[in-house]
């Protein structure tokens, strides 16, 4: 009796494990999942798709985002995702390939840089900055314009240039770093909920109201950033690599980068010099380092010119600290304003 009592107990038991293994598979089934690429694409697709989703970044912390290439795992992930986000205008080199193993997955791709209504379609930045300071560069966009994502083969760099540009003013194609840019990035959020809203048609009213809350958000941090500039003595600034494009073209400001748009790209020894002339020049006091970016060069160029360390965030990705910090875009946007504040009044 006792025998057959546990075998009809240990049946039940069965019946109600396989009962509660059920559930969490049935509840996450409900929720979209999506994966992106640099952080500002996951930052905005979580505020905009709320509880509905479920969002990641395939870029790990600290990475650089010119050079990552994703592993294995990281392809299934990506096939068993629903949406794939990314910026495209040849940030990503590894997305044209992605694209050909995943073609026959679920997994729809959304390039939401390459729907954005650029100021400048011909000239990407503001022709004002045209310069000639440089005019005597343009033989470095032979040396290194094949180093640029790999396909943007007649891009120039900074200090590199077109023969009639100085500080990177064309970028050959499109500079990719649009996220940094809060008028820019209100399409890219754009761009993200129009492929929610597509996803999921019956969030369209909750995804509209969640994007409108963001878009209001990055029309202050423009609204800001025209202050900061109002309020400098000077617009010159130095930084480890020319990510900042965005920021000459809205707000007036001039990036003096050691690298090109690509990170990897440096700068001949001669123009090393050239740059470090340039900032003697302007008496620039502070050099901006990035979060991802470690660069031997910009660490000689601050100590030629004698000048004080100074921290860039680009957002492309987060750092160990910043996700512990629960660091988000605006925070981050803040403190680089904080940071542009002091570098840009002395």
């Amino acid at each position: 009796m006792k025998k057959k009592f546990l075998v009809v107990m240990l049946g039940l038991i069965l019946i109600l494990s396989g009962c509660t293994d059920e559930k969490p598979e049935d509840n996450s089934s409900n929720k979209t999942t999506v994966y992106t690429t640099v952080y500002p694409l996951q930052y905005f697709t979580e505020r905009i798709g709320g509880e509905a989703i479920e969002v990641e970044t395939i870029y790990p912390p600290g990475s650089d985002e010119h050079t990552f290439e994703p592993s294995q795992k990281d392809m299934m992930k990506l096939a068993d995702s629903d949406l794939f986000i990314f910026i495209g205008l040849g940030l990503e080199g590894f997305v044209e390939k992605a694209k050909e193993t995943l073609k026959n997955e679920k997994v729809k791709m959304v390039a939401a840089g390459e729907n954005i209504e650029f100021v400048h379609s011909d000239e990407n930045h503001d022709p004002a900055h045209e310069e000639e300071e440089h005019a005597d560069e343009a033989e470095h966009e032979e040396e290194h314009a094949a180093d640029e994502h790999g396909a943007e083969s007649e891009d120039g760099h900074e200090h590199e240039g077109e023969s009639e540009e100085g500080h990177d003013h064309n970028h050959g194609d499109i500079d990719p770093h649009v996220w940094l840019d809060p008028l820019y990035s209100k399409e890219l959020a754009e761009s993200i909920k129009d492929a929610l809203v597509e996803q999921m048609p019956e969030q369209k009213e909750q995804f509209e109201q969640n994007y409108l809350e963001l878009a209001q958000e990055l029309d202050q941090l423009h609204n800001d950033f025209e202050q900061t500039v109002q309020n400098a003595e000077h617009k010159e600034f130095i930084v480890s690599h020319a990510a900042y494009g965005y920021w000459e073209e809205r707000y007036g400001l001039d990036q003096i980068s050691v690298s090109g748009l690509n990170s990897s790209s440096e700068p001949t020894q001669k123009e090393l010099q050239k740059i470090i002339a340039e900032a003697k020049e302007h008496d620039l006091k502070y050099v901006f380092f990035e979060q991802n970016v470690s660069s031997r060069l910009t660490e000689i160029l601050q100590k030629e010119i004698g000048a004080e360390p100074l921290m860039l965030h680009n957002l492309s990705v987060l750092t160990e600290e910043n996700i512990t910090e629960n660091q988000t875009y605006f925070t981050l946007m803040e403190d680089n304003l904080a940071s542009l504040k002091k570098a840009l009044i002395e």
